[in-house]
């Protein structure tokens, strides 16, 4: 299944995928966050007893597990604790979220020693919070004003916004860039790469189509989008192994140097539910994988960031957001007894229901044309003790099968026996 799913991009980069493939067999956890399509392939075979003609066709994160939640800055100049990866995002079935959640929490579980009940004890209170959130937006107008924030969070959460208020735009250039000459550019290293005229040409052609793209809100200030450096870099994460992206230094909302804003270009990959799901209206809808990943965010979210858009590079579709400062991911690691994550586990429900209801009939595209919340709450009915039920169950049985799809990937890869990878890095398999 990994062969087939990612096979064209290990031939273009078999190091980076060398490298992605040591991270998943770090434990249980790293191979299931790696192996997205994997798990789509497995939910195609699988009977969803809750998707319905509604309920099999919402928005989707597309790969939601306990490490894709953290805050950003929205378009509004809020700090929001939400999901904040959405690479994956696709139309599909809504409890493949759920589901793929469910199963992340109680592998990362296990890394603390919870005991099977204590999991299961979680699991349900992050599923009865979802369903109060979805219940909740069925009694409002606008849902999409609705955000985690500073003023109604609480404990690692909290935490995580607070931390993120205290960062600033010139900490994150001081990281990435000098000023020579009163001039600021992009610091070289190991993970740049300086690129010739005709390349640079290219890029420099695909952020002019980028700005035809972006939809600045009124009442932000406008950005001079002026060039002033941009460098090819790695991909980035575990995901994004052998996907081409570069890193773009323009001038920002003055000519003051620590206002520069930082671009990230990366290439789009081919979303893991849009693998199983068949549906070529849904597939007509984008024109690229860049596309797609800009017009899911940005139905995702609500109130995306002014800079996310999307463009082609050599014919091929790239995302472009910006590389923000005020990105800070919830520290899993720090949390370590029940009663602590017990509330965290309650506005990850909540954020997680957040995503779903916006972006349907009320977002800006018309791929989900009716409400999600009241799809959602007519499927689960007098079903709810069942599906919250089912779906503990589901956590658990998944785990363990990751467990054992782990060891055999494990296996295969300390044999050299990935077509493509040499666990050695030293030669190819023949």
């Amino acid at each position: 299944m990994l062969v087939d799913a990612f096979s064209e991009l290990m031939t273009a980069d078999a190091d980076a995928f060398r490298t992605k493939f040591r991270k998943m067999a770090a434990d249980p956890f790293a191979f299931y966050r790696g192996t997205a399509c994997l798990f789509y392939a497995d939910m195609a075979q699988l009977e969803d007893r809750w998707s319905d003609e509604r309920t099999g066709r919402v928005w989707i994160q597309g790969d939601l597990h306990a490490e894709n939640f953290g805050t950003y800055m929205d378009g509004a100049g809020r700090i929001v604790f939400d999901v904040n990866d959405f690479d994956e995002a696709y139309v599909g079935h809504v409890s493949w979220d759920l589901r793929r959640f469910c199963a992340s929490f109680a592998l990362l579980s296990w890394r603390k020693a919870f005991g099977d009940e204590v999991i299961s004890d979680l699991l349900r209170g992050y599923l009865t919070a979802y369903l109060d959130q979805v219940r909740a937006f069925t009694r409002v107008d606008d849902d999409r004003s609705f955000a985690l924030v500073r003023e109604n969070t609480e404990g690692a959460v909290h935490d995580a916004v607070l931390r993120t208020s205290a960062r600033s735009r010139s900490g994150l250039l001081d990281r990435l860039t000098v000023v020579e000459g009163y001039q600021r550019r992009f610091a070289d290293g190991p993970r740049t790469r300086r690129l010739d005229g005709a390349e640079r040409e290219r890029v420099l052609a695909a952020l002019d189509r980028w700005r035809e793209t972006v939809h600045p809100p009124r009442r932000r200030r406008d950005v001079a989008y002026d060039v002033k450096d941009v460098v090819a870099t790695g991909g980035f994460g575990i995901g994004s192994a052998g996907l081409p992206a570069y890193t773009v230094l323009i001038e920002g909302y003055d000519q003051a140097l620590e206002n520069d804003v930082v671009l990230s270009l990366k290439q789009g990959n081919v979303a893991a539910p849009s693998r199983v799901v068949r549906d070529p209206a849904i597939r007509a809808s984008f024109e690229h994988e860049g596309h797609r990943t800009a017009v899911s965010q940005r139905a995702l979210q609500a109130n995306a960031s002014q800079f996310l858009g999307h463009t082609e590079v050599d014919g091929v579709g790239f995302v472009v957001q910006e590389l923000s400062p005020y990105e800070v991911d919830l520290r899993w690691d720090d949390l370590t007894e029940p009663e602590d994550i017990a509330p965290v586990m309650a506005q990850l429900g909540r954020a997680t229901a957040k995503v779903h209801c916006v972006g349907d009939a009320d977002s800006d595209h018309t791929l989900v044309p009716f409400q999600t919340e009241e799809a959602v709450v007519e499927m689960v009915g007098d079903r709810q003790e069942e599906f919250v039920a089912d779906l503990v169950d589901f956590a658990h049985s998944y785990a363990h099968r990751t467990q054992a799809d782990f060891r055999l990937f494990v296996d295969a890869f300390r044999a050299g026996a990935i077509p493509g990878i040499s666990s050695s890095g030293s030669h190819p398999v023949r």
